[in-house]
């Protein structure tokens, strides 16, 4: 018994002498004072700098000139980095680019530059928010030097109306007709796609709905007839989608099939009660019989937007085909990061 005392005494000697050592050390910490806890950090995260307001496109009017805008997520790295540009939905009525934070820190977090795009909604019709879209894509390209992204590399992500925006894109890659603006000298290609619950075809919107849902989707005033043939006034007393069909498809993604397509990631909810499902059913099977790259996600239980969207594992869904599809920053010297003064 007496050896054994001896043993643990010398062991709880050691210990606290070990201790002490360590504390010494802290003592020399720029700071320091008795009893304050002493933390180490292995950093494994880059800050993101969000740059507001940004204005991408001017759209001047007989009386006035509109401002369109954009926010843009930068992780301040040197690396050349891939983007994405988050294009909102609304109904075609709204166009919030402040929406799904979550979703685009995610992405920011992943080492992309994201931007978030507001666009024409109704009032203004259809090819409006297209040349938007392009617009903000050209931007990108063109200031990609300031953002540290690498131009080869843009993606694009949308929900609901926004998906629809998204796809559009997707399916008029090396279709100039809707360039217009600034930076024409820029493409506006995109090299992936990811829609959200979006709409392919604008002509039947509810398809297998109820029949009451049926004559909403047929009024004149319904949303995607305002977009494509603009409010009753003067002499023209509205339409509904279908009163045009050639104009209803050429303003639908499913009405662009020529030509190779970028990759899409298209996901949906199988009780979404807005947009049909069967939209993005649509969109998958008329890309594979073209022999185009495309994933399709079905979320069980999902409706419009709920909060399925907003989870961990849909979320890094999305992410994770992102850096699959468009590859990971790349350890070329940029400017993004030059300002001495950006910890201030």
């Amino acid at each position: 018994m007496k050896y054994c005392h001896v043993f643990l005494m010398g062991g709880l000697f050691m210990i606290s002498a070990t201790t002490g050592a360590i504390a010494s050390e802290k003592h020399h910490l720029p700071g320091y004072a008795q009893g304050a806890e002493v933390v180490q950090i292995n950093p494994t995260r880059n800050q993101i700098d969000n740059i507001g307001d940004v204005v991408y496109e001017q759209v001047k009017g007989t009386r006035s000139v509109r401002q369109l805008h954009m926010s843009v997520l930068v992780p301040r790295t040197d690396e050349l980095k891939p983007a994405i540009i988050y294009f909102p939905g609304g109904g075609f009525m709204t166009a919030d680019r402040d929406k799904f934070i979550e979703m685009r820190m995610a992405l920011a977090g992943a080492g992309f530059v994201v931007a978030a795009a507001e666009y024409r909604a109704i009032p203004d019709i259809f090819p409006a928010p297209v040349v938007d879209a392009k617009a903000a894509v050209r931007y990108l390209r063109q200031h990609a030097k300031e953002y540290g992204i690498d131009p080869k590399r843009i993606g694009i992500l949308g929900d609901s109306s926004g998906g629809w925006l998204a796809q559009m894109l997707g399916m008029t890659n090396g279709d100039t007709s809707f360039d217009k603006g600034d930076f024409l000298n820029q493409s506006s290609d995109v090299q992936a796609v990811t829609t959200l619950y979006g709409i392919s075809d604008l002509r039947d919107i509810g398809e297998g709905f109820s029949e009451t849902t049926q004559k909403v989707h047929q009024s004149p005033a319904v949303t995607e007839a305002l977009l494509v043939n603009g409010p009753a006034f003067r002499d023209f007393a509205g339409a509904s989608i279908t009163a045009s069909p050639e104009k209803a498809l050429n303003a639908s993604p499913v009405g662009h099939l020529n030509g190779p397509k970028p990759p899409f990631l298209i996901m949906h909810g199988s009780k979404d009660t807005v947009v049909s499902p069967e939209q993005s059913a649509k969109l998958y099977k008329v890309l594979k019989t073209a022999g185009d790259r495309a994933d399709y996600v079905i979320i069980e239980g999902a409706e419009h937007g709920d909060k399925y969207w907003y989870q961990t594992s849909v979320i890094s869904r999305v992410v994770d085909w992102f850096k699959q599809t468009l590859g990971s920053p790349e350890k070329t010297k940029s400017q993004s990061a030059a300002d001495p003064d950006a910890n201030l």
